[in-house]
């Protein structure tokens, strides 16, 4: 278990640590963007991240997770290639078409969005490079199913750096607005594109067969909409916004929403390492309780995160933008616990992949997306923004609850439910706890809440009892050495057995650690064998 743990978070931090950085420069940017920006222009990219939001789930057919799925099927490279070569050719051919049709048609979606065609150039620009990086999930994904973390994060992280450093160029140098920002994409993308074709061109030959097409859109295609409600839940609150308020309201409540959306960092960054951790466990006899007990480990991470950004929310507003967006942090929280829903969304439907039930996915989402339509209908006309945030919550709290229900009757995961709650009722305490410091200055409410908040949640989880005995006890004798190596001494190792989430282990540190290395060895080498890439 130790082993898997450390294998899983190990990989969640490398994942996590570029988009962080590069989203860290994004936020320290906005008191600039803000000044070369007006809300209106943040509306105007707001609609535009809709259009390529959809135009993804379109151009994928869903065949992107059916690659990871059946990529585990193939027994060698000569298969893999095959599967690889099969879905690149589908989708060149097919969304070549698709592409060719929605650029026919960019000036009338410009008049339909916007009430003006000149934007249709905006949208073209859009959907030509979300249609070239459409093919990126390939090789990214054999990256990451070989576990090859480093070069993963390292080509998106310079992809994310590049394009934010092309967008300070163009949006503040040389001061082109919003067709900065569209454009700073397209630059980045015909640099990316030929640096990845590294890793691409190993994977691609003259091959294709009609049988893994089969199989891939046989389970791909159940997700189509899926994926489409899916958008609708995470962006008809910019519709119904631009249809009842403007585009300076879409542009607020963008920012806020950003600002909200921050949690995703570790949500995707656990999703890149969480799939093919699954995925590889699936055949294991204690699958459920590993998957219950990493389950436990997430929430408390995520709800601890979502907390404390509903915490500061309203100081970090006030620190990084100007005047006229602050009013976007009543929106923030809201967005934040939409994000823990899709956390919960994330550990709950793996049953749905694991025994390939993936037709589920369009009910679920349907029933979310349907509550998420009346809502924003019902509740955006009488109060604006906090509406569209309001609605956010709750249809995600519906995907969760709903697929999470479906999930588990498929694929029965032994879910620590006591623990969770626990994790709950500390998040709720802590965060009115810290509601409870006066307003202060940005820098120092910010630091004064974020203190309470998290001092409060861990005193209570331990006061709790939160942490086994065994788990403390692992935790208390990390603490000790730590100390006496701090002091330039090494303490004599205590040599006991205790059992961590239903495993034993051996707490002599000399001896765990030769263990432990042994173990990840062992996971290695049989991950390498198992997923070797072509070029290998």
């Amino acid at each position: 278990m130790l082993a898997r743990l450390k294998s899983l978070f190990g990989n969640l931090l490398i994942y996590g640590v570029g988009d962080v950085a590069t989203n860290i420069v994004s936020l320290l940017l906005l008191p600039i963007y803000t000044r070369y920006l007006t809300p209106s222009d943040y509306g105007i990219i707001a609609m535009l991240l809709t259009i390529e939001a959809v135009a993804k789930v379109v151009f994928r057919w869903g065949v992107d997770t059916a690659f990871m799925r059946l990529y585990y099927d193939c027994a060698d490279a000569v298969a893999r290639q095959r599967l690889a070569s099969t879905i690149f050719f589908f989708l060149l051919i097919m969304n070549g078409a698709v592409l060719a049709a929605a650029l026919a048609a960019s000036g009338w979606l410009s008049q339909q969005l916007f009430s003006t065609s000149q934007h249709g150039i905006l949208i073209g620009l859009v959907l030509l490079n979300t249609f070239v990086s459409g093919f990126y999930f390939i090789p990214l994904q054999v990256l990451r199913i070989g576990e090859h973390s480093k070069q993963y994060i390292a080509l998106v992280f310079a992809r994310s750096a590049g394009t934010l450093i092309v967008r300070l160029i163009l949006v503040i140098g040389l001061k082109m607005g919003v067709f900065g920002v569209v454009l700073a994409d397209i630059v980045v993308t015909a640099v990316f594109t030929p640096v990845l074709g590294f890793w691409f061109a190993p994977l691609i030959r003259f091959a294709f067969s009609r049988p893994l097409l089969d199989d891939a859109l046989k389970f791909g295609l159940p997700r189509i909409p899926h994926a489409i409600a899916n958008q609708v839940i995470g962006l008809a609150d910019r519709y119904f916004l631009n249809a009842f308020a403007t585009l300076r309201d879409v542009g607020v409540y963008s920012i806020g929403a950003s600002f909200g959306l921050a949690p995703k960092l570790f949500l995707g960054a656990f999703e890149a390492a969480w799939t093919p951790f699954f995925l590889g466990l699936m055949k294991e006899r204690d699958a459920p309780r590993i998957y219950g007990a990493m389950s436990t480990y997430v929430f408390a991470v995520l709800v601890l995160i979502v907390g404390g950004l509903c915490a500061v929310a309203t100081d970090v507003l006030r620190l990084t933008t100007t005047r006229e967006f602050h009013a976007a942090s009543a929106v923030t929280p809201w967005i934040a616990l939409g994000v823990l829903f899709q956390g919960l969304y994330l550990l709950g439907s793996i049953g749905l992949v694991i025994t390939k039930r993936t037709t589920w996915y369009p009910l679920a989402t349907g029933i979310a997306a349907g509550v998420s339509l009346l809502s924003n209908y019902l509740l955006i006309p009488r109060y604006g923004v906090l509406g569209a945030a309001w609605s956010n919550a709750i249809a995600y709290g519906t995907l969760a609850a709903v697929t999470g229900t479906v999930s588990w009757r498929l694929y029965p995961v032994q879910y620590e439910w006591t623990r969770l709650g626990r994790i709950v009722i500390a998040g709720v305490v802590a965060l009115v706890a810290s509601s409870l410091v006066p307003p202060l200055r940005p820098v120092v409410g910010l630091f004064a809440r974020g203190v309470v908040m998290v001092g409060t949640y861990g005193a209570i989880l331990l006061v709790a009892g939160f942490l086994r005995p065994e788990e403390l006890r692992v935790l208390g004798d990390a603490r000790r050495r730590a100390l006496a190596l701090r002091a330039g001494r090494v303490p004599a190792p205590a040599v006991e057995q205790v059992e961590m989430a239903g495993e034993i282990v051996d707490t002599n540190p000399e001896a765990a650690l030769e263990t432990l290395e042994n173990e990840l060895a062992s996971e290695e080498a049989a991950i390498n064998r198992d997923s070797r890439s072509p070029s290998g």
